[in-house]
């Protein structure tokens, strides 16, 4: 008999958490070897568990799914990892690409799903929602450069120019022109609006 599949899970709320352990765990050929609720908690517990594959939120405290599964894959390469996401925005999709997941799937899939995306990724396939390949595809990949994202991102909160520029070390004129550059890519009219219609593609 081969060992079973580790798998790490990482979600920030606590009764998916678990409903996601007590599923996977009643597949003969899974183990759960470690269980957080943060982003930033996942290095730790990799490096501690080395797991086979492992499943990442993508909203999380700490660091985001998506930035956890960049980490992962520097340094932890042999973990395969699938993004489990309430939001299937094409936006994530591309993001979790570029960050080296090997699955994307959306949370309310068929259980039997998940199973069959934990056991493809182990076996070196990539497993994508099929919707969210086609929108994304159709949707092209974001307009954003990363300096306009990071700007857009931390003006999310209704922070100010100033603000901004402090937190991001730039210039407020600078600050002014991501802004700008952002607002006109998004088709938006204000700031408010281009973060709005960012996040909603999964942008940021």
């Amino acid at each position: 008999m081969t060992d079973p599949i580790r798998v790490l899970l990482a979600d920030d709320q606590a009764l998916v958490r678990g409903a996601l352990a007590a599923m996977l765990g009643l597949e003969p050929d899974i183990e759960i070897v470690a269980q957080v609720g943060a982003g930033d908690e996942v290095g730790p517990a990799a490096a501690r568990t080395k797991p086979d594959v492992a499943l990442l939120d993508v909203q999380m405290p700490g660091i985001d799914g998506l930035a956890a599964a960049a980490l992962l894959h520097e340094q932890l390469p042999s973990c395969r990892v699938v993004v489990l996401t309430t939001f299937g925005r094409p936006g994530y999709l591309a993001r979790a690409m570029r960050a080296g997941a090997a699955g994307f799937v959306v949370k309310d899939s068929p259980p039997e799903q998940l199973v069959e995306a934990v056991r493809r990724v182990h076996a070196g396939l990539r497993v994508v929602d099929p919707a969210l390949a086609a929108e994304s595809l159709s949707q092209g990949i974001s307009p954003l450069t990363e300096r306009e994202r990071d700007v857009l991102v931390a003006a999310a909160d209704g922070a100010t120019v100033a603000d901004i520029a402090r937190r991001l070390h730039l210039s407020e004129g600078t600050v002014r022109n991501h802004l700008s550059s952002a607002i006109g890519k998004t088709d938006a009219r204000t700031r408010a609006e281009a973060v709005r219609i960012a996040d909603g593609n999964g942008w940021l």
